[in-house]
């Protein structure tokens, strides 16, 4: 069985709409959610694709208004909280590792390289600073621990946060779970399911044994050139080359580059994957 704790079964949804990478651009997340309110149905579902948090400077602000759309969304009749689904890109799995950076062998490259990548503002959002950042990285673990229950605590003290950071899964996906476990390329039960992911995919590994590939395999995402298992699309919600909404044969890539200039992309989805709708903010 697809475990339930990493991965989602959207079931049989109405529609699906799927939003890209957002990189803490409130503004446009906010405009965004003001069409989508007008649009959602009951038996819809609502699939952030990663990548909320980072680069842009208005993280907790970006996380307020991604708890405040959803409250929205359940006082609707019908909706229920299982539609609403948040994926982890690679700036949350980089949050995740910088809470337990003590653990690693080289934290002061680690936390360089994740600098170097807009983790910054996610610092600064919960009350410290790059430079205090390296600081600790450079002075050892007991810095180190120190430094992350600062984080941890500010972490717990914005309400619904953590719940939100321990709730991201690694994909989302229509059809049976046994046709997204086969990568041999065929149709297997012919369910024609979509699989949703934040930044690639490995088409050469089974579904559970993707790892990191989700938010790091983006190369690999582009040399796709038939059915990964039983899914007819892969659609991915950031693409670190910025080479903009992208239909291919067997994949969809929906970034318009929010959080480097451009717009927010929202994509409504079939059961299968096909692109219905397209909102841009």
């Amino acid at each position: 069985m697809v475990d339930g704790q990493r991965f989602v079964d959207l079931h049989r949804p109405r529609r699906i709409w799927a939003v890209a990478a957002i990189h803490a651009e409130v503004d446009r997340l906010g405009a965004l959610h003001d069409d989508l309110g007008q649009r959602f149905r009951p038996g819809d579902r609502l699939v952030y694709l990663g990548n909320l948090i980072g680069r842009g400077v208005a993280v907790a602000a970006t996380i307020e208004e991604l708890l405040l759309f959803r409250r929205a969304l359940l006082a609707v009749s019908g909706v229920l909280a299982s539609d609403i689904v948040y994926l982890r890109g690679g700036q949350e799995e980089m949050w995740h590792k910088l809470l337990q950076l003590q653990l690693a062998p080289n934290p002061r490259e680690i936390m360089a390289w994740m600098l170097s990548q807009g983790i910054g503002s996610t610092l600064e959002a919960y009350g410290t600073t790059a430079e205090k950042a390296i600081a600790a990285a450079r002075d050892g673990v007991r810095t180190i621990t120190r430094f992350n229950n600062a984080l941890r605590e500010a972490i717990r003290f914005a309400p619904g946060h953590e719940a939100l950071f321990s709730g991201l899964r690694r994909a989302a996906y229509t059809g049976e779970p046994e046709a997204a476990l086969d990568v041999s390329g065929g149709a297997t039960d012919g369910t024609g399911g979509v699989l949703l992911v934040s930044g690639g995919l490995d088409a050469g590994r089974a579904f559970e044994a993707q790892g990191d590939a989700f938010w790091w395999g983006a190369e690999s995402f582009t040399r796709i050139n038939r059915r990964y298992g039983g899914f007819a699309r892969v659609v991915r919600g950031y693409d670190p080359t910025h080479g903009g909404l992208t239909i291919a044969d067997y994949t969809t890539t929906l970034d318009a580059g929010c959080g480097f200039g451009g717009p927010l992309v929202c994509g409504c989805l079939s059961f299968a994957g096909d692109l219905l709708q397209i909102i841009e903010r």
